[in-house]
């Protein structure tokens, strides 16, 4: 046996010995006790973080509140008028006596009210809450988007940890071959040039690390924006992994469940209601009120009442023009219901779709593709290290590795996404 080689075997042996000895000296418990973890948030924990602190939901929240105040508005009934007035005093201040206040001045009070005809008051309450109901639904729609937008930033955050997890190992892996290569060229069983081309490619794994902790940082940054800074502590991280979990439904399917389930859909039918509402009011208001005034009177040392009524003669305004104006707003919100309609349904298709798809892909990598390419490496690295390959046959082998793995990671994470593009599709996280 060369003296290369044998000195080869002992190298690759020491850090086995090293992580046994460590192993032993340090027990898995002990270590982890000692050293205190970051909070660690689910999907369900930032979803549930988001509903309840992302700012700009809750500033839309209060929309309801702000429409139910519009509720008690329109179920105020008008309010009654009163009125005073005295009449026929004199300037002179000699003149404003008992006897002449009693029986030269006139002094009138009157009490009035609008009475509202044609159910008015009812009309404007329905209205209301129907506006209410379609606010409700916008609401919740909202929320859809930012539990989508939750789902999506969670995603990339496990792309991101995943990635720095593989860049770390591959480096580490790599930064053994280096030494060893170093040894190989010691002894003289490497050249100087490959020992340095060697040594040169280590700058791109350590690039790739750098470049996966910025990554994993700016996600995690991106992904607290929506919970609200003040949900989570700085060194936060994300609980999960990039993880393959089959969908069984059919399209058919799909489609019914979005009819039930999503909001925008809901909001736009309701949005019906509230014109139909709208137009009703506008008649409504197209009937006449009257005012009924009753009227005390002081004079001539006489006390008298007296009754008014008024009303509109409706000869030319009869509220025609917004009437017409609510019609056209029904015809109007009828085709926006059906335009979200075909929304919905487009919707469900693309997810459906670009889920089944994202599903072949990782079918293929998970056939054997990825075992391949790592067999392949550690093959080419093997066989490299014995002396048996050409320093370029292992570099292909890593970067066909690295580009494997990659990518598999990046098809897992867009599987995931489609997945959370599903449940946008349909409205609900619980999918058939």
């Amino acid at each position: 046996m060369k003296k290369g080689t044998i000195l080869t075997a002992a190298l690759l042996a020491l850090p086995m010995m090293a992580v046994g000895q460590q192993s032993a000296a340090t027990p898995p418990a002990q270590a982890a006790a000692t050293q205190p973890s970051p909070a660690r948030i689910s999907l369900d924990d930032a979803i549930r973080l988001a509903l309840q602190r992302n700012h700009a939901l809750q500033a839309l929240r209060t929309t309801i509140q702000q429409s139910l105040a519009e509720e008690i508005t329109a179920n105020l009934r008008p309010n009654p008028t009163l009125g005073l007035d005295a009449q026929f005093l004199p300037f002179q201040p000699g003149q404003i006596t008992s006897d002449y206040i009693n029986q030269q001045a006139q002094f009138d009070a009157g009490v009035g009210y609008l009475f509202e005809r044609g159910r008015k008051r009812q009309h404007r309450l329905q209205a209301a809450q129907d506006v209410t109901a379609v606010v409700r639904s916008q609401v919740s729609d909202s929320e859809r988007q930012l539990t989508f937008n939750v789902g999506q930033q969670f995603v990339d955050t496990l792309l991101a940890e995943s990635t720095l997890e593989f860049a770390q190992q591959d480096l580490d892996s790599f930064q053994k071959t280096v030494e060893i290569s170093k040894e190989r060229y010691r002894v003289g069983d490497l050249s100087e040039g490959d020992y340095l081309k060697i040594k040169l490619q280590l700058l791109q794994f350590q690039s790739d690390v750098s470049a996966a902790k910025l990554a994993k940082l700016q996600a995690l940054a991106a992904l607290r924006q929506l919970l609200g800074f003040e949900s989570v502590p700085d060194d936060y991280d994300v609980q999960g992994t990039l993880d393959y979990q089959p969908v069984h439904a059919d399209m058919t399917g799909l489609k019914s469940l979005a009819a039930l389930s999503r909001p925008d859909l809901r909001a736009a039918q309701q949005a019906v209601v509230a014109a139909e509402s709208q137009l009703a009011l506008q008649k409504a208001n197209g009937k006449w009120d009257f005012n009924g005034t009753f009227n005390y009177t002081h004079t001539a040392a006489t006390n008298s009442g007296a009754f008014f009524y008024n009303m509109p003669l409706q000869f030319f305004n009869r509220n025609q023009g917004e009437i017409q104006r609510a019609s056209y707003g029904i015809t109007q919100a009828q085709q926006q219901a059906s335009e979200t309609t075909q929304q919905v349904s487009t919707d469900v298709v693309q997810a459906y779709e670009n889920l089944r798809t994202n599903d072949q892909i990782v079918q293929l990598y998970q056939g054997g593709y990825v075992d391949e390419a790592k067999q392949s490496r550690d093959i080419s690295e093997y066989a490299y290290q014995k002396g048996a390959a050409s320093l370029l046959d292992y570099l292909d082998a890593e970067r066909t590795y690295r580009a494997n793995q990659l990518a598999y990671r990046q098809a897992l994470a867009n599987y995931m996404l489609a997945l959370e593009q599903v449940r946008q599709a349909v409205g609900t996280r619980n999918l058939p």
